[in-house]
Parts: C-alpha cells; structure tokens; sequence
C-alpha cells in the first residue's frame, strides 16, 4: 500500500508506512522514532544502501558508534537502537526482509545519571511560596492615581483578577504534578471529566494512550477546586477548549513551554516539570510505599522504569550514613 510521503520520508526505505504501524504509540515516540530512523536512512545512503535489505548487522552496530563518536549522549543512541529495533523487527514481519539484523542489537545503556530530586525545602519554596509570580504583582493594581478614569480602573482591576486567576492555575499546576507525580503531557491534556474533588482523584491518559486513575491529597484537591471554580472562569474566552482544565494566557489549553514558564517563575533553583514526578517518586520510597505501588501511579510499564527511584533513595541513604554515622 503506497502512502503520501511525510518530512521523514526516504525513498526506498517505507517510512510512510512504517509511520502509520506507529501510531499506535504516543505522538512523542513516533514523531522520535521516525526521525531517528531516517536519519539513520541518510547515513546508510552514503554507504550506497538503497533500502533496508542492503543494511546488515555490522553497519547498524557501525551507526551506533558513529553516533557515540559524534557525542551523543548514551540515552539517545539506545533510543535510536529502540527505533531501528522497532523499524527493522517491522520490516521483517512486513515480509520486506527474509531476517532482521537488528535481533539483539546492543546499545550503550544509559548513564548512571540519576533524576533530580527536590529538596523539602525548595518543595517549600515552589508550593507555598510566590517569589516574583503573578500575585506579587497584582497588588500594585490597588494603588491607582485618584484622578484616573473610571475606565482605566476597570481596565486594572480585570487585570488583577486575572492575574490573581493564573495564580490560583499556578497553584494547581505544581500541587498536582508533585501530587500525582503526572507527566507535563498528561497534565496538560487533563480533561474537566478527569478530575474527581470529592473523590480526591484525576485521571490522566498516559503513553500508549493508557488511561490510569491517581489519588491526591487534600491540599491539592483544594487548589483544583480552587482554580476550577474562582480561577478559570475568570480567563476562559470563545475559543477555549471547554474540556481543558489548564488554560494558558491565551485562553487556550495549557502546554510544556507553559509549564515550564511556571517553574521559572516559582522554583528557587532551575528545575524542570519531570523533577516534581521524580521528587513524588522518591518521597513516596523514602516514606516506606511499596516499589509496585510507585509504579501504577507512575504508569509505568515495566517496573524496571521504577526501579531506578530506588537507586536515587539508596543515594540519599548513604548521604545520611555517611553524615550521621559516628564512625562514618
């Protein structure tokens, strides 16, 4: 079946089809595996191969070096290693080749590098502290001149209710990722159905397009409710998505870059969204949770995945011993 040639598309190699096998994967782990296997067709073509039954064993394990020479890091040739897996295990069960040369190909696994974690006090910090964000800027507001007009007034105070309603968002948005330890992605895609306050849950769609439910605590249910109820209606416009519980300054569905903005604005250190799912993860340990536990609230596959929250926990209790022990 032939299909429209795509930006990755290479002639030769069924890259437009191959794309549509992977849509059964989340959008991120397409869009990857796609350009990390074209890029891998350029690389091959130079090596004058047509397609992929003139690539063999030794030149894919070449790749991977070639890519390990040109500084990639170990977590991204092992990706590309995953792509060409998964491209050339479907090029064999496609029937375009009679073996596959990528059977137990091996990847540098990847570094030792272990997930930022918070501290208790910058959690502090970023949960319960403004720093320079929106509220602390909405007080000048009050302070208008005596003599301005009453239209301008009205201009200022809309503005303070807004700003005072991005708070309340920023407010949610960081209780639930260090809550629910959720994905930006499935943060910002959380639908209005998804959240459950009296049952203090929300429910996310996660990679795979897998759908999991996860508890919250109280503090956090109260800062959802908060937002949903005194802080979204207040910036949503004729073109919000009426499902999307975030909404950025546009009125439209929160994204990563948002996100992102938030914690700049409010975290005491440089810091990243996925650093509050790593912190709940490790929390969760270090207070005693069970590691299968972590994982269906993660949303983890393998618990494998999970497993590396262990290492970072051992880390922190050799840094204890080492401290407090006398003989340390």
């Amino acid at each position: 079946m032939a299909t429209e040639a795509g930006p990755n598309e290479v002639p030769g190699w069924w890259l437009g089809e191959f794309g549509e096998w992977l849509r059964g994967r989340s959008g991120a782990t397409r869009k990857a595996y796609l350009g990390d296997v074209a890029a891998f067709c350029e690389w091959a073509g130079r090596a004058r191969c047509t397609g992929p039954g003139d690539v063999d064993r030794i030149q894919l394990r070449r790749y991977l070096a070639y890519l390990s020479t040109r500084g990639y890091a170990r977590a991204s040739v092992a990706r590309k290693a995953a792509a060409l897996r998964a491209y050339f295990g479907w090029c064999r069960r496609r029937g375009l080749l009679p073996d596959d040369p990528s059977r137990r190909l091996g990847a540098p696994a990847p570094g030792g590098r272990l997930p930022a974690v918070l501290s208790a006090a910058e959690l502090e910090v970023l949960l319960e502290g403004r720093g320079g964000g929106p509220r602390a800027r909405s007080g000048g507001v009050r302070h208008q001149r005596a003599g301005a007009r009453s239209a301008s007034r009205g201009r200022s105070d809309a503005r303070a209710r807004r700003s005072a309603a991005y708070t309340l968002r920023d407010d949610a948005v960081l209780e639930l990722l260090y809550a629910a330890g959720l994905r930006v992605s499935e943060l910002c895609g959380l639908d209005r159905r998804g959240v459950d306050l009296r049952a203090r849950t929300v429910t996310v769609v996660g990679k795979g397009d897998k759908e999991r439910q996860v508890p919250v605590h109280a503090r956090c249910a109260e800062a959802l409710g908060r937002w949903l109820e005194e802080g979204r209606p207040a910036v949503a416009g004729p073109d919000t998505p009426p499902e999307a519980v975030f909404l950025n300054r546009r009125a439209l569905r929160l994204g990563p870059r948002d996100v992102r903005r938030i914690l700049d604005r409010r975290s005491p250190v440089p810091t990243h969204p996925h650093a509050l799912r790593h912190s709940m993860a490790t929390h969760l340990l270090d207070g005693g949770a069970d590691l299968r536990v972590v994982q269906e609230l993660l949303g983890h596959a393998s618990l494998r995945t999970t497993q590396i929250y262990t290492h970072v926990s051992r880390e922190r209790l050799v840094e204890v011993y080492s401290r407090a022990h006398p003989r340390a």
